[in-house]
């Protein structure tokens, strides 16, 4: 995607993805997929508020620091910024904005238009999200109140993952009690999977409806999907981001009884079990550090601690990729995606090493180059393609959002 130019026409769509302290946003005009700005708000609510805005085109970074009291402030300030590159949000050429919304449960499968009705849903979610939910609805009732004329978008990160079949979204639990509290599994970072799978496809040069895909997003939050034909069928996040590969700070799959062994032995209370395993854990608990380049430095340097945690995070990678190829049956690609994934050479080659037998190889020379375009990894005459496809959640939620409204 280019981003050396701005254009006219009434394209424009303001991407928010808020925080509990922060908001991240996106100006991108459609018609000419080309991105006009990008800027993050950081610490609100503290006197050390950080705004970065840049604007695109090979403008420098413009830096304020300062208290930003709430999200309203926040908007506010970045929408200060825009104005400053002729990008006001009271421009009629800005024709929605798009909200990344963590969890939509069942009930949005697709981009939504956000009324007073999807705004409560998105409430009654508030449970089984309750760390991201609150912050989405803040910065869409922020975003509501300063341009109220114009059509709200809600794209939902577990959306790409509500065509998975029961069987692959259900838990072996007492199917009443699962129903009455909306425990399954819903899967997230779905924009991403969704983008990435698709661009795979475009990179094979083939249809989506042919390409099976396993996606591996793997960035401080991780996480894999078995793409069939562009529909997600099996993902390995589950009723929250914890269940699933090894993380930065989490710990990913592990036996429930666990948690009951942590209370009952150890004295631990529920939400003192909710942080070790969310914020305590993975590549942090394991090691100390949650930075794939510093553990990376110690294993070089014969790090033992770190040395294991680099081996847990791969092992967990290829039982996944071997689960998956089983669940698709065949599989066309393998594909790497997310700030790990994209750039951490060493990851995709352990990864991958030893499963030749699943066709599966990387090329040394094509993996040690760094890109920021969509590529194969794999010798030419691999029966499986290994790629390394960037992500763009900001640009799949902005197309989402105006195919929704422009149509």
């Amino acid at each position: 995607m280019t981003t050396d130019r701005t254009t006219g026409g009434a394209g424009r769509v303001l991407v928010l993805n808020s925080g509990s302290s922060s908001v991240k946003y996106q100006l991108l005009d459609m018609r000419e997929r080309v991105r006009l700005a990008t800027g993050l708000v950081e610490r609100i609510g503290e006197e050390t508020s950080r705004l970065v805005h840049t604007p695109s085109g090979g403008g420098e970074p413009r830096e304020r620091t300062g208290r930003i009291a709430d999200h309203e402030q926040a908007l506010k300030a970045a929408a200060e910024e825009l104005a400053a590159d002729g990008l006001g949000l009271d421009s009629p050429e800005l024709v929605a904005i798009g909200h990344r919304v963590v969890h939509g449960g069942l009930k949005f499968s697709e981009p939504t238009v956000i009324t007073d009705e999807v705004l409560a849903e998105i409430e009654r979610l508030v449970p089984v999200a309750p760390l991201h939910n609150p912050a989405n609805i803040t910065g869409i009732r922020t975003a509501q109140a300063l341009r109220p004329d114009l059509p709200q978008v809600a794209v939902f990160d577990t959306a790409f993952h509500t065509t998975m079949p029961e069987h692959a979204a259900r838990y072996a639990i007492d199917v009443e009690t699962a129903d009455a509290h909306r425990i399954r599994r819903y899967g997230f970072h779905g924009t991403s999977h969704a983008y990435v799978s698709r661009r795979t496809a475009e990179l094979l040069g083939r249809p989506v409806a042919d390409v099976n895909v396993i996606v591996l997003h793997l960035g401080n939050g991780a996480s894999a999907s078995a793409v069939a034909g562009g529909r997600c069928v099996e993902t390995s996040m589950g009723l929250t981001p914890l269940e699933g590969l090894v993380m930065g700070t989490r710990s990913g799959d592990i036996d429930p009884a666990v948690t009951f062994h942590l209370k009952r032995v150890a004295g631990m209370s529920v939400d003192e079990i909710d942080v070790l395993l969310n914020k305590k854990s993975g590549l942090v608990g394991l090691c100390g550090d949650n930075d794939m380049r510093e553990i990376r430095r110690r294993v070089d340097e014969g790090d033992e601690r770190a040395t294991l945690a680099f081996d847990i995070y791969i092992h967990r990678l290829k039982k996944y990729i071997g689960a998956y190829s089983a669940v698709l049956g065949r599989v066309d690609a393998v594909v790497f995606t997310a700030g790990v994934g994209e750039n951490a050479a060493p990851v995709r080659e352990a990864a991958i090493a030893g499963l030749e037998g699943f066709g599966l190889a990387v090329d040394a020379d094509l993996n040690a180059v760094r890109s920021g375009e969509p590529r194969l990894i794999s010798p030419v005459d691999a029966r499986v393609a290994v790629a390394v496809v960037p992500t763009d959640e900001e640009l799949e939620i902005a197309g989402q959002t105006f195919a929704l409204v422009h149509n």
